[in-house]
């Protein structure tokens, strides 16, 4: 079996309506989360992960934990795959954030790289952030691994990966518990499939034999 780095979104969660930024709030898998993660487990239970770690905030411990089968307390947290830290942002609606900080919400769209809210961190912040994270695990630890961590964060590390403008990050699809596939080649990492769905099949890139 080929030592690969399975790079998970956790699933989802109740999100409020109208839609708010939430970056690193800190909320559970909802009901279909968990059975999404659940789902996901039983078509990835014959992978015997040499390494289980996620972003500290609970919807990626509770997706690593139940993807993988092992407690909670087992899985290993690593800070850098928290989510993106929208600052003065977190928790507000677009219209809000348009209301209290105008000119910024358009300011952010126009260049997602370098616009960081205030109090916060922008996408290639958190690049520089997650990357050295990922590298550093993937020379540190051998074997199949297994990582949870968020929209953002995979999304940006995709980019990277794949040699992406971080302006177009937000054209990389990741529906909640998508499964990015990662291998180990003597330059780097590969990415071999993106947004894979492991209940259903779909996604893009091509699965490796497993």
């Amino acid at each position: 079996m080929q030592s690969l780095i399975y790079l998970l979104r956790h699933g989802e969660i109740d999100t409020p309506s109208p839609r708010r930024f939430l970056g690193q709030t800190n909320l559970p898998l909802n009901d279909n989360g968990i059975r999404q993660a659940q789902a996901l487990q039983k078509r990835l239970h014959h992978i015997p992960f040499d390494h289980v770690f996620a972003s500290p905030l609970q919807r990626a411990v509770q997706t690593a934990s139940l993807v993988s089968g092992r407690p909670s307390a087992s899985v290993e947290l690593i800070e850098y795959f928290k989510e993106i830290h929208l600052g003065d942002w977190e928790g507000l609606s677009g219209a809000e954030v348009r209301h209290r900080f105008p000119g910024a919400y358009e300011g952010r769209g126009r260049d997602l790289e370098h616009f960081r809210p205030q109090g916060g961190e922008s996408f290639g912040d958190l690049a520089d952030r997650c990357s050295p994270a990922l590298f550093d695990l993937t020379k540190r630890y051998p074997g199949s691994m297994l990582i949870v961590a968020h929209a953002g964060v995979n999304r940006v590390l995709l980019s990277r990966l794949q040699h992406l403008p971080l302006q177009q990050l937000l054209e990389i699809p990741q529906e909640y518990c998508a499964v990015n596939i990662l291998r180990r080649t003597a330059s780097g990492l590969e990415v071999v499939a993106v947004n894979f769905d492991g209940v259903n099949g779909a996604g893009q890139g091509i699965l490796p034999s497993l």
